[in-house]
């Protein structure tokens, strides 16, 4: 697969707030990274999370699980509470209306002005895990529930979807 299938993750950590700048697509194939590295950033004492979506050209209903994930975890569940914040810096209109339709927008701060000045020079590529298949259709299923629980309306969407996810998983896991 080439790197231009998947979104690019640039990291700056200053003090409790953590900059991750998504370049790309950011769709299930980099969901296992992004999700490892936000919990990690997090149990290393990150509670604000500025999101750069300047060049990030799509999400995918898995990344959006994913990152709506986090966001419910990390806030107690109502975007902003107990401490913990997720901005998204200057998301497209496709994101956001995407963010918007999948119900979860609320979780979410966007602004075109982050509320953090933070020198960029200091940023590092965030490495890759290299997750297996079963990772990444784990993955793709808590992403899909996740987004089927923030929202009875996406139930219909992802129905069929999970129930395929599952069924592979299981397989998966049986060995056949």
């Amino acid at each position: 697969m080439s790197d231009a299938s998947w979104a690019k993750l640039m990291v700056l950590v200053d003090g409790s707030t953590a900059c991750v700048k998504i370049s790309g697509r950011a769709n299930f194939t980099s969901s296992v990274d992004f999700k490892t590295l936000i919990n990690e950033l997090h149990q290393n004492g990150s509670n604000c999370f500025i999101l750069d979506l300047t060049d990030c050209v799509l999400m995918d209903s898995t990344f959006l699980g994913v990152l709506a994930g986090f966001a419910v975890k990390m806030s107690g569940g109502n975007g902003y509470g107990k401490g913990g914040r997720i901005e998204l810096f200057n998301p497209n209109t496709r994101i956001t209306d995407i963010l918007e339709s999948l119900g979860v927008l609320h979780l979410f701060h966007i602004t075109k002005t982050p509320s953090v000045k933070m020198d960029t020079t200091r940023a590092f590529k965030s490495e890759s895990v290299n997750a297996t298949k079963q990772e990444v259709t784990r993955t793709c299923l808590e992403a899909h529930k996740t987004l089927m629980d923030l929202n009875p309306e996406n139930v219909a969407r992802f129905k069929d979807v999970t129930q395929f996810m599952a069924e592979d998983l299981k397989k998966m896991k049986s060995g056949s």
